[in-house]
């Protein structure tokens, strides 16, 4: 671990000499590159830093304490001891869960498709309140989110609804949201107060802001365009500028409506598309390379039942890492801090494991 560590230190050394280099300094490109980098590995050597002088000021005083000959002085260079004896560990914790691999994709946008599954119109309201908790939790970041494509239903419900979540490190809080949840409550329908259970599926991708990183044969897409269901009101579009994209080597349908023009539409469709064929890629790809691995939090079957949300009980139940909150409301209103952390703390004990396993 600490030959890893000192060599991002060396690494940190020389990117920071390079951003004082004239010939860097004059192509902005390198300076985005290079910053990036930096930052990318700055915590770490703050952290390492921080460990190194710790470590020294321990020597330090245990070197001072042979020569002490005041009780008092000598207790309180003891105490000063202990306390970093007891802070090392956990340092060393911090330290190894920093040099982690880190998903490439953490620093992305995120695209979210939220679709009512079983249980009718009980689940399209279901899906209806868990797309404003998404975007309840996304204003609470001060991230900005932006609706693709959007199937209501009359009694306020969503079929499905398409959208993008911008903020910085999104993808890395929210990638473990893909899966099924499941609400179990009575529906305000329900005369005999039976609890009925209905399903809704998630997916999280990240987004590929520039749609030429993915490889897309044009001749590949069929391109339809139809007329936008609109608002309603002034907000009705009377142009075919709704964009129906199909891959039809994959079968894979993206559709946008949303946007006040066709070009806006097919823009935040091809988007789309793109991040979902770049998400098959690099799960294949990861499926390969992590075959070893079998984490519980995984990065979200579309078909596996991750969470419950009870209503009678007030409770949220995350089934992978066994967490249950009793503050179903405050959940829903998008405080989603403690679950979103358990499970990152959860795929990080899991890696640790997996690379300790292979060391």
């Amino acid at each position: 671990m600490f030959q890893k560590l000192d060599d991002v230190v060396l690494k940190h050394e020389e990117l920071t000499r390079l951003l004082m280099d004239p010939e860097v300094i004059s192509d902005p490109k390198k300076i985005m590159e290079y910053n990036k980098a930096l930052n990318s590995i700055d915590e770490v050597v703050k952290k390492y830093t921080y460990y190194k002088s710790r470590k020294e000021e321990m020597e330090s005083l245990k070197e001072d304490l042979k020569a002490e000959k005041d009780p008092e002085m000598k207790e309180m260079m003891l105490e000063e001891i202990h306390t970093i004896e007891e802070e090392i560990p956990g340092l060393e914790e911090e330290l190894k869960i920093l040099l982690l691999p880190k998903d490439p994709n953490d620093d992305k946008n995120v695209i979210m498709e939220i679709r009512a599954g079983a249980g009718g119109d009980e689940a399209a309201l279901f899906a209806a309140d868990v797309f404003r908790m998404f975007t309840r939790y996304a204003e609470r970041n001060r991230w900005k989110t932006e609706i693709i494509d959007k199937s209501e239903i009359g009694v306020g419900g969503l079929k499905e609804v398409t959208f993008l979540i911008k903020g910085n490190g999104a993808y890395s809080r929210l990638k473990f949201e893909s899966g099924v949840h499941r609400v179990q409550r009575v529906p305000a329908t329900e005369a005999s107060g039976r609890i009925h259970t209905s399903t809704i599926t998630v997916a999280v991708l990240p987004e590929i802001e520039d749609v030429n990183e993915v490889e897309i044969n044009q001749s590949d897409l069929k391109i339809d365009t139809y007329r936008s269901s609109g608002a309603g009101g002034q907000h009705v579009n009377t142009t075919d500028s709704a964009v129906r994209i199909t891959h039809l080597p994959t079968g894979l349908v993206v559709t946008s409506q949303d946007g006040r023009s066709q070009i806006k539409n097919r823009e935040a469709a091809m988007k789309v598309l793109a991040s979902k064929l770049y998400e098959m890629e690099y799960e294949k790809q990861r499926k390969e390379v992590e075959s070893e691995r079998r984490s519980q939090v995984g990065s979200g079957d579309r078909s596996e039942k991750i969470r419950t949300y009870n209503f009678p009980q007030g409770r949220v139940t995350d089934h992978r890492i066994k967490l249950t909150l009793h503050r179903l409301e405050g959940v829903l209103d998008g405080d989603l801090d403690e679950m979103i952390d358990a499970l990152i703390a959860y795929d990080q004990a899991e890696l640790l494991k997996a690379v300790g396993d292979n060391e």
